[in-house]
């Protein structure tokens, strides 16, 4: 059965809107929550962006059953490899086992506040050299390691939950999928593409879990909706090579001046049909994806999007 998810979007509500909006989701009967790890919103329109790793502390400590997971942290450069691993580590203690790390290369977005933005290709080299210190680390070893990127004299995470977190790993590509296969315990995307799932798998990632994430905006009124979409995730269609590039909310509006509301909302399901939003999940569970987290656009709504949720969507999930 797949697991269904429901993120907690840092971009587009407070910290303490979080925490409730996770409460809420265990109780309407969610299996798993992941939360993004930004440091800025993409746009000023979203008005958010607390500290994700207090946040997941806070939630580990208010929930008792649904899976955690970051959705994605990147480790090298607005946190050192090392110290993901033991806050990851941390997290994995508080929640009692229920966490996973995910991690991927970043967004200029996030990371630049510490510096400049590296190249794709040193970016790729630097994640590689991430993964080689966090897997051992998560995994109760003293640590020594020396890289082109990044070195550790000497590490030991000493608080750690009773079997390492687990890892997961952003994949767009046969060499990011392969990357997962060989380090990672599971596969995330953001597209349901069976033939990333099938390179993932060919690779050695066989039988082990795929993330994937599905962006709806439900409420009573479509229109409404679509406004929503534009206003705050008319970035979603500009591709992965243009969003992680651009530097900052301004960057995000500059670039999408020109996206009209029927071109945002041309990949994201609005309004109240149940079945257009069930059929935007089903394309992962086609797809072979595991475990798929649904991403309401628009902080506002989604207490109600939860009861909804609750009372309409999780049941018809269920029976796929």
């Amino acid at each position: 059965m797949v697991s269904v998810g429901y993120t907690l979007l840092c971009e587009q509500s407070g910290p303490k809107e979080l925490i409730d909006h996770a409460v809420r989701a265990e109780a309407a009967g969610f299996d798993h929550l992941v939360m993004s790890d930004h440091y800025y919103p993409w746009l000023d329109s979203q008005g958010h962006s607390p500290y994700a790793w207090s946040v997941l502390g806070a939630v580990a400590h208010a929930t008792d059953r649904v899976g955690l997971m970051s959705f994605v942290t990147c480790p090298i450069r607005r946190y050192h490899p090392a110290v993901v691993a033991q806050k990851a580590s941390t997290i994995g203690v508080l929640s009692d086992g229920r966490f996973t790390l995910g991690l991927g290369a970043g967004e200029n977005l996030n990371e630049h506040v510490v510096g400049g933005w590296p190249h794709v290709e040193q970016r790729h080299e630097m994640f590689e050299e991430a993964l080689q210190i966090i897997r051992p680390l998560l995994n109760g070893e003293t640590l020594t390691f020396s890289g082109n990127h990044f070195d550790v004299p000497d590490a030991y995470v000493w608080d750690r939950p009773g079997r390492p977190v687990p890892m997961a790993v952003a994949a767009s590509g046969r060499q990011s999928a392969t990357l997962a296969a060989e380090y990672a315990d599971g596969l995330i995307a953001t597209e349901p593409l069976p033939h990333l799932v099938a390179m993932y798998e060919e690779a050695g990632g066989a039988g082990r879990p795929r993330h994937g994430q599905v962006a709806i905006c439900y409420g009573p009124d479509e229109a409404e909706c679509r406004k929503i979409v534009h206003d705050q995730f008319r970035w979603f269609g500009l591709g992965w090579k243009v969003n992680a590039n651009l530097p900052d909310p301004n960057a995000f509006a500059g670039a999408t001046r020109f996206v009209r509301e029927e071109d945002a909302a041309d990949g994201i399901p609005c309004g109240p049909d149940v079945d257009r939003h069930v059929e935007a999940f089903k394309r992962y569970v086609d797809a072979g994806f595991t475990h798929v987290a649904l991403l309401q656009v628009g902080g506002d709504g989604q207490p109600m999007f939860l009861e909804w949720a609750r009372e309409e969507l999780l049941p018809r999930l269920r029976a796929l």
